[in-house]
């Protein structure tokens, strides 16, 4: 008898996995808190990956629609030092293994890809509870579900994690301040910051600190400052007068070349924060009837291995093919499924906390140069 599958969340894991599911003739629901799929912006651009994000676009029969989104020039990467001299440089290529595309393109090309009815938006999960091998998810509008499966590809804060192991996310010491320059009279006045990008991302970076931006094709540019602070000093800064909080974000940056600071102190964004969490390295849960996870809900990490999407879309081809490869036995299809996913999510998160120190730890920027020098290399 057909499994009833509930799939808490509608992001790039959750998605695949609905999509492969549906190619190959099951059906899944996914179930997600924002009310539509335009609710929020999605962020920047990935770097998505031939031997896991490419992968999984394959298995979704979506690898050729895929190459129509991806933006020529804007894998270029430079780093420079606080001052601004550029120490290491690669402009984009045109048969790169790690293609940049839009996320929130990426996302729509995915939600395009299933029955309409596959999502239902606006349904928060609130609580979980089971009872007789079944599943009953209960969500914010008061509407509850039943189900043989549910499957948490619900993010950082999963509602589902919680079933499967009372492991808590843990602060890296990294913080992350959103921050832009749109417009054109921006573009105009800022030139020679945003000639400092290049054509794809700037990484400024120091002990402790840096600015990381992206320039987009439009000429417009999006990034991030970043500082290691502890959690509550960054969050005692008043980002609710916003001019105000920059600066004193800015002051952080005392000493460094004004063309870059100035991405902070001109910035045309809400200063949205976004302190960098993480499961512990070598996270992993015991198998539970019914129940697993994907994406960041199974392997939240640091953004500086440019693996969280990838591994998000491998996560739900990879589920998809073992329920595929085990017809009738879903508890077969989990335990196939965890005993693959928990040593390549160690392994990648295992370089991500390594590449965090790498970014802002004392060696840096050098430490940084020499991990992209590495990559180069490899690619070569």
């Amino acid at each position: 008898m057909q499994k009833d599958i509930a799939i808490i969340g509608a992001g790039l894991g959750g998605l695949m996995l609905a999509r492969v599911l549906h190619v190959n003739g099951i059906p899944a629901t996914v179930y997600e808190a924002e009310a539509t799929a335009d609710a929020r912006t999605q962020g920047g651009l990935l770097d998505i990956h031939e031997h896991n994000g490419q992968r999984a676009l394959r298995d979704a029969a979506l690898l050729d629609e895929f190459v129509g989104l991806v933006r020529p020039g804007e894998d270029a990467k430079r780093v420079t030092d606080k001052d601004g001299n550029i120490l290491f440089d690669q402009p984009w290529g045109h048969t790169s293994a790690r293609p940049e595309v839009d996320r929130g393109e990426l996302r729509e090309m995915l939600i395009a890809s299933v029955p309409v009815r596959t999502i239902r938006w606006g349904r928060k999960a609130i609580s979980i509870t089971t009872s007789k091998s079944r599943y009953t998810v209960t969500f914010g509008d008061g509407t509850r579900i039943e189900a043989d499966v549910v499957v948490g590809a619900d993010g950082a804060w999963s509602r589902v994690r919680p079933l499967l192991s009372d492991t808590k996310l843990a602060y890296s010491g990294t913080c992350f301040v959103e921050i832009a320059l749109l417009d054109g009279d921006a573009r105009c006045r800022y030139k020679a910051s945003l000639d400092a990008i290049g054509t794809g991302t700037l990484m400024a970076v120091a002990p402790g600190k840096g600015i990381i931006m992206h320039r987009n094709a439009d000429g417009s540019a999006r990034g991030y400052a970043a500082l290691n602070r502890p959690e509550d000093w960054i969050r005692s800064i008043d980002f609710g007068n916003a001019p105000a909080g920059l600066a004193q974000l800015a002051g952080q940056f005392e000493g460094w070349a004004g063309h870059l600071t100035v991405f902070i102190t001109a910035s045309q964004v809400e200063p949205v924060l976004h302190p960098i969490y993480a499961l512990p390295t070598g996270y992993w849960w015991r198998r539970t009837p019914g129940l697993t996870l994907i994406g960041d809900a199974a392997h939240l990490m640091s953004p500086f291995a440019g693996e969280g999407a990838n591994l998000a879309l491998y996560d739900g081809a990879e589920l998809a093919k073992a329920i595929i490869r085990y017809p009738g036995d879903i508890e077969a299809a989990l335990a196939a499924f965890e005993r693959d996913l928990f040593p390549r999510s160690t392994e990648v998160a295992e370089a991500s906390a390594q590449n965090l120190a790498r970014f802002f730890g004392p060696d840096a920027p050098w430490s940084v140069v020499e991990l992209f020098e590495s990559i180069r290399d490899i690619e070569l």
